[in-house]
């Protein structure tokens, strides 16, 4: 059973028999057929078929401050027929489809974790580094990704004064490195999905810029009365159809070299969500709130040319400021 990453293409094929006509494809995806899709094959020629674009249709990844592992459960089958429908040969897959991605120089058909053990679902310092490392403000808990030899995803949890997790099927000790962020607040959590197609927290150690914009449309209002008067309190440049986003602008303070990866896939995500205090409610209450990226492009730093490695990402709400749900 392999664990397939569905936002790359994903290949099945099979060789059709001496006699075939044609080839039958079906995708069950968590014990319902789905999709069945036919194409005609020459005798001993090759069928091939692109799953992952239909497959990932069925895996929408939600977050509301509780990690879930959302995976679907992929059974592919092909079968070759002849021009009379009697069947030629046949081959059958399964898989753990993951909302996940590999790179080109990754090549066709990746797999989740894309390299061998030790199966975190979170970029880690390169090998040969012993442990895995990530980065929290003192006095918060957390969890983090991993992956069971099994191909299963599954979320590991460390308390508000843990420094590290051991004991996992990750089969690498996971150190915990607190931060002290208090100068600037608490710090600002983004919980993305990413590359591996899990949940990952990022946090965002130094000062948050808030900026509120608006677009609206403007009209010349007529104001004469019958009688020919005007009130000067009433408004002739009449204002409608007003509109506002919220954006805002995290510093991410210092993090090592290797951490690029992680910033590059908080910028190629598809999925972002924030963790803050409510706004105008300020008695220790959070909420999640979905954003997105407007970041478009990112340099990556290094120690040699940059010293000190810190990132500036803005966001977007990802909804209307002004509430317009119909």
């Amino acid at each position: 059973m392999a664990a397939i990453a569905l936002r790359s293409p994903q290949y099945k094929y099979i060789t059709a028999g001496a006699n075939s006509a044609y080839a039958i494809c079906t995708i069950t995806i968590d014990g319902s057929l789905k999709y069945t899709l036919r194409k005609e094959v020459a005798p001993s020629e090759t069928a091939l078929f692109e799953i992952a674009e239909l497959c990932r249709d069925f895996l929408d990844i939600t977050f509301d401050g509780t990690y879930t592992a959302q995976t679907l459960t992929i059974v592919t089958a092909i079968n070759a027929y002849t021009g009379s429908d009697s069947l030629v040969n046949g081959t059958q897959w399964t898989d753990i489809g993951y909302d996940a991605y590999g790179t080109f120089m990754e090549g066709d058909n990746p797999t989740v974790p894309f390299t061998s053990l030790p199966n975190t679902l979170f970029e880690r310092e390169p090998y040969p580094a012993a442990d895995a490392e990530i980065y929290v403000p003192v006095g918060y808990a957390g969890v983090v990704a991993g992956i069971t030899t099994a191909g299963v995803m599954t979320y590991y949890s460390y308390t508000s004064n843990q420094s590290e997790i051991i004991g996992t099927t990750m089969g690498v000790r996971v150190n915990i490195n607190r931060i002290d962020c208090t100068k600037y607040g608490d710090g600002h959590k983004i919980t993305f999905v990413n590359k591996f197609g899990a949940l990952q927290d990022i946090w965002f150690f130094l000062k948050t810029v808030y900026t509120t914009s608006k677009k609206q449309e403007q009209f010349q209002r007529n104001i004469i009365s019958s009688t020919g008067t005007y009130s000067v309190n009433q408004h002739t440049k009449q204002v409608f159809n007003t509109t506002a986003s919220q954006k805002f602008t995290l510093s991410s303070g210092y993090y090592p070299e290797w951490c690029n990866q992680w910033f590059e896939q908080l910028m190629l995500s598809e999925k972002v969500w924030l963790t803050r205090n409510k706004l105008y409610n300020r008695i220790d209450q959070t909420e999640v709130v979905p954003v997105n990226v407007t970041k478009s492009s990112m340099v990556q730093k290094t120690s040699l040319n940059d010293k000190l490695i810190e990132y500036t990402f803005d966001f977007e709400l990802s909804a209307d400021y002004i509430n317009n749900i119909r």
